[in-house]
């Protein structure tokens, strides 16, 4: 077999796993949030905003890999649940600011701690040198994907 088969082969297998740890985490991540009554982009949302503070909704939309209608759709339920506010951007009145609520701040500050643990224990197949090394590498892939033009 010619290196750039065995690349090829290998690359595909690469995906095959990456996908599947990522569906047996997500599984883990999905249980934990729903017993909160939220769905893993709802979390997603309110988590950032916890550790971010208030954001524009495009950048929320970024760091939470929704699509634009998305993060609409996502904040409209947030706010009907008295969780997320929307504020007025003072430098563009196009725009705006997604905030928790004091609600909201004290849900995800009682929830994300067992979440986290759920997290940590969802990924205790790997040692802590295995988890830093397996963070390095797939951030390099991904950083790699994403510079390149997609077919």
């Amino acid at each position: 077999m010619s290196a750039q088969d065995e690349d090829r082969e290998l690359s595909l297998k690469l995906w095959v796993v990456l996908s599947r740890a990522h569906a047996a985490l997500a599984d883990h991540a999905q249980a934990d949030v729903v017993r909160h009554g939220l769905t893993l982009a709802e979390f997603g949302v309110l988590e950032v905003l916890f550790h971010r503070g208030p954001l524009l909704l495009g950048a929320v939309q970024r760091k939470v890999l929704v699509s634009s209608g998305g993060i609409t759709y996502l904040v409209d339920r947030l706010v009907r649940q008295g969780l997320v506010e929307r504020r007025p951007c003072p430098e563009d009145r196009r725009a705006r600011y997604a905030a928790l609520t004091g609600e909201g701040t004290a849900l995800i500050e009682r929830i994300f701690p067992d979440h986290a643990r759920a997290m940590q224990r969802a990924m205790a197949g790997l040692a802590m040198e295995e988890k830093r090394a397996a963070a390095a590498l797939v951030r390099t892939l991904g950083r790699s994907a994403a510079d390149q033009e997609t077919a």
